[in-house]
C-alpha cells in the first residue's frame, strides 16, 4: 500500500514579484536584442519609444509592493497605540482630580490658622501710660502755721511727733516750697485718677491774740508745738479711713495763717498763704510713697506728671 501523500508539498517556493518583474524585463530585453541581430529593424512605430518606460514602470512597482509588504510585517499591532492613550487620558484626569483636592485643602488650612492666630490684645496706647500712674483718688492738703520742716528738724524737743513719726512715715521733699507742695496735690488729683477726684485742703487753725496767743505766737517754739499737735491730731484721722489706704495721699507744708480780723475779713475766716521763700518743705504720705526718705527731686511746674512717676509707685 502507497503511504505517499497525495498533494505532496514542493520543496521550491514561488519567486517574489519584486524578481519575477527583473525576470520578465530581462527577458524582454534579450528578445529584443536577438531579434535585432536577426533580421533588419523593424519599421518605427508609436509603441516602440514607450517600451523602455514601461519596464521601468514595472520595476518601480514591483519595488514599491515589495517595501510595503516589508514595512507591513515590521509594524506592530494597531491594538497597543489605541490603548496606550486612553490609559494615558484617565491617568490625567486622576491627578487633576487629586490636585484639585490638594488645593481646596491647602485654600482651607490657612482660615482656620488665621481664626486661631488672631490677636485678642486691643488696648489702646493711652490706657498703658495712664496705669503707670498710682491710682490716687484722694488728696489731703494739710498747711501749718510756721515756717519749715528744717526748723522742726532742728528743734525735735518742740516737735516730737513731726520729728520721730510723720517724717519717717513719708517722703521728705526739703527743698519744695508750699506752692510747690499745694500746685503737687493740686495736679496729682488730676493726673493720678479718674473722676471724681477729691482734694481737701486742711488749714491749721490761727494762733489767739492776745495773751492766749503768746504761747504760739510765730516763730517760736510754741508755733513748732503747735503745729505739731495739730498734726498729731490730723494725720491719724486721715490714715484710718478706707479712702487713703486704697488710693490716698497726704501733703504736708507751711503757710502763714493769719487770723480773720488781721486780715479784716468776716469772723470765723481765716487765710492761709503759701509762699516760696524760703522753702518750707513738703512731706508726702502714701500707701504709693517711700516710707522714710528723703528726695532731692525738683518740682517741674511745666510737667508735674514726671515729678508724679518719679515719687510715687504704683
Amino acid at each position: 500500500m502507497n503511504n505517499t501523500p497525495e498533494n505532496p508539498k514542493s520543496p521550491f517556493r514561488a519567486p517574489s514579484a519584486r524578481v519575477t518583474a527583473a525576470l520578465a524585463a530581462a527577458m524582454l530585453g534579450i528578445g529584443v536584442a536577438v531579434g535585432a541581430a536577426i533580421g533588419p529593424a523593424p519599421s518605427p512605430s508609436q509603441a516602440s519609444p514607450t517600451l523602455p518606460l514601461l519596464l521601468e514602470t514595472l520595476a518601480r512597482s514591483a519595488a514599491a509592493r515589495a517595501a510595503q509588504a516589508a514595512a507591513a510585517a515590521a509594524q506592530p499591532p494597531a491594538i497597543t497605540a489605541e490603548a496606550t492613550p486612553t490609559r494615558r487620558k484617565r491617568r490625567r484626569r486622576h491627578k487633576s482630580t487629586s490636585t484639585e483636592e490638594a488645593s481646596s485643602a491647602t485654600a482651607t488650612t490657612p482660615t482656620s490658622e488665621t481664626e486661631t492666630t488672631t490677636p485678642t490684645s486691643t488696648t489702646p496706647t493711652s490706657k498703658s501710660k495712664t496705669s503707670a500712674l498710682p491710682p490716687i483718688t484722694h488728696v489731703w492738703l494739710i498747711e501749718l502755721a510756721g515756717t519749715s520742716f528744717a526748723d522742726a528738724i532742728a528743734q525735735p524737743a518742740a516737735a516730737p511727733y513731726t520729728d520721730t513719726q510723720a517724717i519717717p512715715a513719708g517722703t521728705l521733699l526739703s527743698g519744695w516750697s508750699a506752692l510747690d507742695g499745694g500746685a503737687f496735690a493740686s495736679e496729682t488729683a488730676l493726673l493720678a485718677s479718674e473722676p471724681p477726684q477729691l482734694l481737701d485742703t486742711i488749714v491749721q487753725p490761727p494762733c489767739p491774740e492776745g495773751a492766749a496767743g503768746a504761747s504760739c505766737s510765730p516763730e517760736t517754739p510754741g508755733a513748732l508745738t503747735a503745729a505739731d499737735e495739730f498734726l498729731k491730731a490730723t494725720v491719724p484721722t486721715i490714715t484710718s479711713t478706707p479712702g487713703f489706704r486704697e488710693s490716698g495721699l497726704i501733703v504736708v507744708t507751711y503757710a502763714s495763717v493769719a487770723n480773720a480780723t488781721a486780715a479784716s475779713l468776716p469772723a470765723g475766716a481765716a487765710t492761709a498763704t503759701l509762699t516760696s521763700q524760703p522753702p518750707a518743705g513738703v512731706l508726702l504720705i502714701s500707701p504709693f510713697a517711700s516710707v522714710g526718705a528723703k528726695s532731692s527731686t525738683a518740682f517741674a511746674p511745666t510737667s508735674p506728671k514726671q515729678s508724679l512717676e518719679k515719687l510715687l509707685r504704683r
